[in-house]
């Protein structure tokens, strides 16, 4: 049998209305959407939303992005987790694809502190992964809140250089109604979101 070398790399993008699971539209269960809200869910309503862009300035219109958050009492959905509520419906896990002009929009709870492995709080935030096309594999981030005074001792936030870090951190939008966030995304070039290698 002749070596004919590895199998080319394939990207993990461009996404498929199908396989974002929109409410409705099609028979495969709607359990990932970019509404988290539950019934059950206490705490702050708010919305993260912004656009994707590329390395030339371009909105990505067939991104897709998962958030997983700590609920508002800082408590993941996992069984693994020991502060885990087990009789909550929120999840706090999210998926939507961007749209034409690149916008990504999250319905959630605001999320609450979680400890990092050392037992130091972290500031709340989101845990954010980017799928796009040209990509080979899928870039992690997080998003960071602007009104967070615990964002200053954040031992995560405190690993980015002090000129990069307003790449991850949301600032709130005035108006009534829930609570707004906004954080664009920059998948390269100058103002390029901070990626974590995990």
């Amino acid at each position: 049998m002749q070596d004919k070398g590895i199998t080319p790399s394939q990207t993990v993008g461009p996404f498929f209305k199908y396989g974002l699971t929109p409410a409705g539209q099609y028979d495969w269960n709607d359990a990932f959407t970019g509404d988290l809200i539950t019934p059950d869910a206490t705490g702050e309503r708010i919305r993260v939303e912004g656009r994707v862009f590329d390395g030339d300035g371009a909105p990505v219109p067939d991104c897709m992005l998962e958030i997983w958050q700590a609920d508002a009492q800082g408590r993941f959905a996992d069984p693994q987790h020991k502060r885990a509520l087990p009789n909550t419906k929120f999840r706090g896990f999210g998926r939507c694809g961007t749209d034409a002009n690149g916008a990504y929009v999250f319905d959630t709870v605001k999320p609450g502190s979680v400890p990092d492995p050392d037992g130091k709080p972290q500031a709340p935030h989101l845990l954010v992964a980017v799928f796009a096309r040209g990509m080979l594999r899928h870039l992690y981030t997080r998003i960071y809140f602007g009104d967070e005074k615990a964002n200053a001792g954040d031992p995560v936030l405190a690993l980015v250089p002090e000129d990069r870090r307003a790449t991850l951190i949301a600032t709130r939008a005035s108006g009534g109604g829930a609570a707004a966030y906004r954080l664009d995304l920059r998948l390269q070039g100058g103002d390029e979101t901070v990626f974590f290698d995990v």
